[in-house]
């Protein structure tokens, strides 16, 4: 395999040209060393800023994700299509679901919210991992993606908020 999306591939060339990079080095790696890449990636997710880390309860919580994780959204209003801005916390001692975390933040972290909502729900299916890591993980990743759609959505409907 070549790593390069499959001519015709409608999840393929969908998908922003950040992620499909991951995609692209994780499917330009042999099946062994794609849980390694993803724990490479579990070590990149950012720390929360003060005011998220001093106020988890600002943080939607993902229940399907095996450990807890919660994750928060921001879509800076002032801008036409309005750039998101993603927020992750999920225990060091659970670096698949950091892992998934990290690709989502690398992935659409900084994109304007229509970039993020075009995101295939089922992207994830093409970073390899489905022989290497249970379906309950890869559920949760989905889970993930699919609150960050869900609050770029309700963000974007939501009136500017008064000076």
């Amino acid at each position: 395999m070549t790593g390069e999306p499959v001519t015709g591939d409608p999840v393929a060339t969908a998908l922003n040209p950040r992620l499909q990079e991951i995609v692209d080095d994780f499917r330009g790696v042999p099946d062994k060393d794609r849980l390694q890449l993803l724990l490479e990636f579990s070590q990149d997710l950012p720390p929360l800023p003060e005011r998220y880390a001093l106020h988890r309860d600002r943080m939607e919580p993902v229940p399907e994700c095996q450990t807890p994780l919660f994750l928060a959204v921001e879509v800076e209003p002032d801008e036409d299509k309005g750039t998101v801005h993603l927020f992750f916390d999920a225990p060091p001692e659970a670096p698949t679901t950091r892992g998934f975390a990290a690709i989502l933040h690398a992935g659409l972290d900084g994109l304007d919210a229509d970039e993020v909502l075009a995101t295939p729900p089922e992207f994830s299916s093409q970073l390899g991992l489905a022989d290497l890591v249970s379906p309950l993980r890869l559920r949760g990743m989905a889970a993930m993606l699919s609150r960050i759609k869900r609050q770029v959505s309700r963000l974007r409907a939501a009136p500017p908020a008064a000076p």
